[in-house]
């Protein structure tokens, strides 16, 4: 139990630092994760070690994501396509269903595509239906978030459930069925209902998220151009990963269509595009596009510091070894198989930060228990994918994306975003044993 005391012990660190003594999160995370590290018996140099390490590997998987994303998000905007989709939703739904809205395209985005880059690509759109509509932020914006954290933490084809599916040899087909039909209840509670209760929340994102000229109706691009620019990763996404399942596997067009279908390069391809359609189409000169793109990536710098001090975080957890000391005394515990690694996963995520490593960390643990329990497996990939999205907090990437974007302190993004990936797990947990009966 010592080393769980000492993570719960960095956390409230972590927490002082930044809520009593105001520092910034990058400082307050780097000098968490040298302390924990050192408390839980690493060397010194181990622990640097392990921050550099965390910083590189999240950075490096992120940095391209992050930075593509928001220059199309950018150029959307100042193109005038963010402000076409969304009166167009916003007509279509009316007002008072915006989030019924918000929730259809966050899902919709959330199965072929990470959620950090459906995270970056549909901010700017809660900001523009927020700002017409005049309605708070977090009602509009949490619902969208958990529908992406959702089919995040759910469902195939992400990296988390599949890798586990495969662990379990779980039918992916009847996995994705049943995982729709638990992700539904998820979302509603989880997005839509307890954004209803978030009223005395007030967000202040940085201004450069937020303050975009809407140009005029005549001057602005068609909603269907807007739409396909705005969705053209999701688009290059869902059909690498299609034609991926029909070619053969070592075949030279099977590695140019993956190499499409990869999320930076498909941000990478929609940025060229957007550049034209947003741009230079709509009579802006090469330069004026370029410099816009240069300051909206000058924009996200500090984000991006913090995103990288979380992964160090989360790296000096798992390297001394608290995720296998959680999982050993976790696996000894007696609950149904469903129940147990639901709460294994959801231990090792309020540990580590990580839904995949807590995913496939649990899976690891309970394999032997699906053949000699007749536990389906494909709701044993549902139950560690609800699990694995317990209760995110500081030592999370995600909570520093939502918390910076959003401009929150860190305590009213414990009680909005924390909040509901705690209940969205939950429910998914309910849901699970609700088919479990029937199956």
């Amino acid at each position: 139990m010592v080393p769980i005391i000492i993570v719960a012990c960095g956390v409230l660190l972590l927490l002082l630092l930044v809520i009593v003594f105001k520092l910034s999160a990058f400082f307050s995370l780097i000098i968490t994760s040298l302390a924990v590290g050192v408390a839980l018996g690493m060397p010194a140099s181990d622990v640097v070690n392990s921050i550099e390490k965390g910083m590189g590997s999240t950075l490096g998987s992120l940095t391209m994501i992050l930075g593509f994303g928001v220059m199309l998000g950018r150029l959307i905007a100042d193109g005038g396509g963010v402000h076409r989709i969304s009166t167009r939703l916003i007509n279509a739904f009316g007002r008072k269903n915006v989030q019924w809205a918000v929730v259809i395209i966050g899902f919709a985005v959330g199965i072929p595509m990470f959620y950090n880059v459906g995270f970056v690509i549909l901010v700017p759109f809660v900001f523009a239906i927020a700002a017409q509509t005049r309605l708070p932020l977090i009602y509009v914006g949490l619902p969208m978030l958990a529908s992406l954290s959702v089919t995040h933490g759910y469902l195939p084809p992400h990296p988390g459930p599949t890798a586990i599916g495969t662990l379990y040899h779980a039918d992916m087909g009847l996995t994705l069925i049943y995982g729709i039909a638990v992700a539904i209840p998820a979302i509603i509670l989880g997005g839509v209902v307890f954004s209803w209760t978030l009223k005395g929340i007030r967000p202040n994102p940085p201004a450069q998220f937020v303050n975009v000229e809407m140009p005029a109706d005549a001057e602005s691009p068609g909603f269907w151009i807007s739409l396909f620019t705005g969705l053209l990763p999701v688009l290059l996404i869902a059909f690498s990963s299609s034609l991926l399942l029909i070619l053969p596997t070592d075949s030279r067009p099977a590695a140019i269509v993956s190499f499409i279908g990869n999320p930076a390069i498909a941000l990478l391809i929609s940025v060229f595009v957007a550049v034209y359609t947003m741009g230079i189409a709509r009579g802006k000169t090469m330069k004026v596009v370029m410099d816009n793109l240069e300051d909206s990536v000058r924009s996200i710098a500090m984000i991006l510091l913090i995103i990288g001090a979380a992964g160090s975080f989360k790296e000096v957890l798992v390297d001394s070894g608290v995720g296998d000391h959680i999982a050993e005394w976790a696996g000894k515990l007696s609950f149904s198989p469903l129940i147990l690694v639901w709460a294994i996963a959801a231990v090792i995520r309020v540990a580590l930060g990580s839904a995949t490593v807590a995913g496939l960390m649990a899976a690891g643990i309970v394999l032997p228990l699906i053949g000699s329990t007749n536990t389906s497996p494909e709701l044993m990939v549902l139950a560690t994918g609800a699990g694995s999205l317990m209760f995110s907090h500081v030592n999370d990437t995600g909570f520093w994306m939502f918390k910076e974007y959003f401009g929150l302190s860190i305590r009213d993004t414990i009680l909005s975003w924390s909040l509901m990936e705690s209940i969205v797990s939950v429910v998914g947990l309910v849901g699970v044993l609700i088919l479990d009966i029937y199956i």
